[in-house]
Order: C-alpha cells, then structure tokens, then sequence
C-alpha cells in the first residue's frame, strides 16, 4: 500500500504542473533569444492585434517630446516601468537624407541572447541631443526607435516625424506623407554635397538667359549702346561697375527673402511684384526713362547710366545704377535652370543661399562684362552719330511697352479703377517733370509742380487701399486648393496643375504657345484630365507652400499626377511644350 500511495500522489502532481509547464513553455516564445519546441526564433515578437492585452501601445509605453533650447534640438522619451529602448536603434533622418548625431543620456548595458552581446539600453527616460548651427533652416526629421518589455515583447522600428525651425526654436509633429513628399522633392537637388556647385552653375547659366528677357533686353541695350562712346581703357571698370550693381540688387533680394522667411512669410521670387505699391513705382520709372530716352526730358549725364560721358566718375556710378535696375526689372522673370538654383537656395543656410543668388548676378552681368574686355565687337558698330540719337529714341519704346506691362499685372491684381488711378497718376508725373525742367521761378509755377507732384504720389500710394477685387475668369481651370486636389486624386482622375502669375513672362509664353492651344484644350476634355490653377500673381502662403514641398522657389511649376497615383506630383519642365504634355497624356490614351 506505501508504494501504491507513492504512484498515486506522483500521478497528481504530475497532472497538477502539466497546465504550468505549457504555459511556461508558450511563454518562452515570447523571450527574444529563446526558443520553443528547440526551433530558433527570431529575438523580436512584434505586437499584433493577437498579443495579450496587459502589453501597451508603442504610443503609451515610450511618451515622446521634442523642443529646441540655447541652439540644441532635445529629443526625450518618458518610457513605462518595465520597458525599454535600445540605444543602437535610435535613428535622426532629415527628408535631405543626411542622418544628424546625437549625444545619448546615461544608459545601462543588458545582455542580448539574439545579438549574443551586451546592448545599451534605457531604462525610464531617454534623451538625445543634436547641436544646431545658428543659421540652420528648417527642415523635416524622422526619429525612428524601438523597445522592449520585460515581460518579453518586442516592438517593431517606429517613427516619429517632425518638422523643425530653430530660428523660432519650435517642433512640430507632421504625417509620413509629408515627410516623404518633402523627401521626394528634394532629393534630385540634395543627393550629396555636390549640388550646391550644380546648383552655383544653374544660377550662373539662369542669369546669362535672363539678358533675352523682354523687360531686361532694353536696358541692356541701353548700356552697350553707351559703350560705343566709351573711353576704351575704362571699359572694364565699367563692365565690373555694372556687375556689382546686379550683384548687390539680388543679394539684397536674397537678405530681403531670408528675413523674411526666418520670420514666418511665405514668399518666394518674384515677391516684389506681387505689391501693387512696387508695380505702380516701377510703371512710374519706366515712362520716365521712355521720356529721358525720347528726347523730352533732359537730366543730364547722371542718370541711371543713359548719359553720354562715362569716362568719368559719374558714369562708373551711372553702370552701378543700370545694373541696379537692371536686377530689379529680372526679378520677376524665372528663366530655365534658376528654378532649380533658387530652389535650392531656399531650403539651405544662409551662406549657401547667398553664393547662389551671387552666381545668379555674375551669370545676368557675365554678356557685358565680357564684351568690356573685348571691345572688338563695340569698335565694329558705326561711329558715334546721328544714328546714336535715333537709335537712342526707338528704344523708348520697349521701355513704354513695359511700362504699359506694369499696367496691365496692375489691372489684374486689383481692378480698372486701379489701372485709372495709376494712369492719372503717371500724367500727373510726366507734366510736374515737364514744368521742372524749366526751372521756373514764379510761385505760382513752383505751386503747380508741388501740385502735380503730390497729386502723382498720392495716386501711387492710394493704389494698395483699392484692395484685391480682382474676380476669376470663367474657364475650365479651377482655383488650386489642397484639398480639392486631393478630392479629384481620391477619385482616380489624372491631374495638372499649372502653378502661374500674371507678373511671370515664362508662365504667360507658355499658356499661349502650349496651354490655351485647342489641341492640349481638347486633350483635356477628351481624357476627363482635372486642371487646376495655382494663381500667385498676390501673395498666397498656401501656394507658396506647395512652391517650397517641391523645392521651388517661384513659378512657373507644372504638376502632373498620374490616375490612381500616390504621393508627390512628377515636376514638368519650365518651358513647357505640346510634346511634353502628350508624353503624359499616352498612357491614357492607350486605354
């Protein structure tokens, strides 16, 4: 009976401690570098919609925060008794692609069985730190990071996104889309520290093309017209003169950009002309040159460089000065390559920025500035003479077709009223100059300059309280939003958007000769094709958002988005023809 009672009270514990040792043996599985049934796992089992319940959310077991403080990006986790984060997994990846290194807080090593080494691990609170250089510019961040449970669950690779602005020292959380768009679009210009001379050369052979612009050819011919009368071995003081008065204009414009930037605006190139109060002062300058060159005014030699005698000083100051005006006139033209360049610019410190916008000037000045040192060409124009006047008064024209240009971006970023008042304006101006020139003594004379004058200057500054009144044309073009983009993504239609301003010569060259034309019009229609118009003839910080995601610093920007697509739009060339259009449009038409 003793042996009996021994097998009977074996027997009950062993069916007693079966549940236990099943359960044991499940739990093993759970414990990255152990195995179950003698078949090797893997050292993470990733949580599921199967785990047990008592494990948390990625979210609720590590608590992150994100500040920046005295020039340092902090990055803290508060992490759940019992959890865990491994150091070596942490991973800062800016959408540029480069990875920022981080100094660690305190760790503690734990011994891994699947990596079969200690690993540095933080137990309760993690913190990296990143020093930022006090110029940097805002950009996005991926943190990735992974952890684990005491218990024995291990969680995947997770990411965090963020965007940061040290300057205003914020963070800001953002979605993987946004991440990955901003990603996308700077990766053709980011790919390594190369770019920035593919962007200098860009800005270099931007500023040469921008000479052949319509409102930029005058004045240029203006100036080598002037050289034909030049003292020979001055020339290159004055082609050098010239040179720093564009490259001191499109600094400026760069500072002006910068600072503003720095400071919460959106705004991008061209942003001068998007002021009423610029385009109407512009208009008011360029008649006045018409008028210089005609022959009805008369202010002698020292007028922005249209006078006779650049031999002396004076006409080193006169180069300096069409270079100025001459950078101010480009501005808001965007030619091939500079797109790319200023783009670029934008997204980079400040040093880097300014070089660019440097190599912008030095292309626009690079045609005069060689023709100073070889005056061949110049000693092969006629000698000076009759025909000098006469040449001289024909190009008034062009500068009376930009000025009635400026009337015109005036008319449709306000109204007619708008166009009226300048005109009124401009008259006013034109006979206060045609009093002054005869220097007349009587008060009443002096009277009815002063009058004229204000009148002329109350009319420019009135001009900007008219407000934006200017009503949408009907045409199958919608207004750009963000949200009807995605509407008309959602259901599957293809998609282009055609990022414009009134004020931009390449986007208006480009509606005529490829867009407005009734074989792209009717491939619109014939292929259910959405169109939508981002105007930025006015300021629009929505659209000068979707301008930087694409790395763009002004327009023209063409979009094109595939049917049933997903993430960014594929960027069409600046000067955009019919080819490149039924390159896009073949695959539907294929169907």
């Amino acid at each position: 009976m003793p042996k009996l009672h021994r097998l009977l009270l074996l027997l009950i514990i062993a069916i007693c401690t079966l549940p236990m040792a099943v359960n044991a043996k499940n739990s093993a599985s759970l414990i990255p570098g152990t195995n179950a049934e003698s078949s090797p796992v893997q050292n993470t089992n990733y949580l599921t919609d199967d785990a047990p319940q008592e494990f948390l959310e990625v979210t609720e077991a590590y608590l992150l925060s994100t500040w920046v403080r005295d020039g340092n990006l902090i990055i803290h986790w508060d992490i759940e008794p019992g959890y865990y984060l491994y150091q070596e997994q942490f991973q800062l990846i800016r959408s540029d692609g480069t990875q920022l290194t981080p100094i660690f807080s305190s760790s503690i090593e734990k011994f891994d069985e699947y990596f079969e080494k200690n690993m540095a691990v933080h137990y309760g609170q993690a913190t990296l730190t990143v020093a930022l250089p006090a110029s940097e510019a805002p950009f996005n961040l991926k943190i990735r990071s992974q952890g684990c449970a005491d218990a024995g669950l291990c969680y995947p690779p997770y990411d965090d996104f963020l965007t940061i602005d040290p300057a205003r020292e914020l963070t800001e959380s953002i979605d993987r889309e946004t991440f990955e768009q901003h990603q996308a679009a700077t990766a053709t210009i980011n790919k390594d520290s190369g770019m920035l001379m593919t962007a200098l050369i860009f800005a270099l052979l931007g500023g040469v093309i921008l000479n052949l612009m319509p409102c930029v050819f005058p004045v240029l011919s203006i100036k080598v017209l002037s050289l034909t009368h030049a003292d020979r071995s001055r020339l290159p003081l004055h082609g050098w003169a010239y040179t720093l008065g564009i490259v001191t204009c499109f600094v400026g414009f760069a500072a002006a950009l910068l600072i503003a930037k720095a400071g919460g605006e959106a705004i991008g190139w061209g942003f001068q002309l998007q002021s009423p109060l610029l385009v109407a002062a512009l208009a008011y300058l360029f008649l006045l040159m018409g008028l210089v060159l005609s022959g009805f005014l008369n202010f002698g030699n020292r007028w922005m460089g249209l006078g006779q005698n650049l031999t002396e000083s004076d006409g080193l100051s006169g180069s300096f000065f069409t270079g100025i005006l001459a950078a101010v006139v480009a501005s808001p033209c965007t030619a091939p390559f500079m797109g790319v360049a200023l783009g670029y610019a934008l997204t980079q410190p400040a040093a880097a920025a300014l070089a660019v916008f440097v190599a912008l000037g030095l292309g626009m000045a690079l045609p005069l500035l060689l023709l100073c040192y070889f005056p061949y060409f110049i000693q092969h124009l006629p000698q000076p003479g009759r025909w000098m006047d006469v040449l001289k008064q024909a190009l008034a024209f062009p500068l009376y077709l930009t000025a009635v240009w400026l009337l015109w971006v005036l008319g449709r970023q306000l109204d007619s009223d708008a166009i009226a008042l300048l005109m009124l304006g401009l008259v006013c101006f034109a006979f206060g100059l045609w009093l002054r020139q005869y220097r007349p003594e009587q008060p009443l004379w002096r009277g009815l300059i002063l009058l004229t004058s204000t009148l002329s200057l109350c009319a420019a500054l009135l001009i900007p309280y008219l407000g934006l009144t200017r009503q949408a044309e009907p045409s199958r073009w919608e207004a750009y939003s963000d949200q009807r983009l995605q509407e008309l993504r959602d259901q599957g239609r293809p998609v282009f958007v055609n990022f414009t301003a009134d004020w931009c010569i390449t986007c208006l060259a480009n509606e005529r000769i490829t867009l407005d034309t009734q074989e792209i019009e009717e491939a619109f229609e014939r292929l259910d094709i959405a169109t939508l118009k981002g105007d930025w003839t006015n300021r629009d910080p929505e659209i000068t958002r979707v301008l930087e995601s694409y790395s763009r610093s002004g327009v023209p920007l063409y979009l094109w988005f595939s049917p049933n697509s997903s993430g960014p739009g594929e960027i069409l060339p600046q000067l955009l023809r019919k080819e490149h259009l039924r390159e896009k449009f073949s695959p539907l038409t294929d169907k």
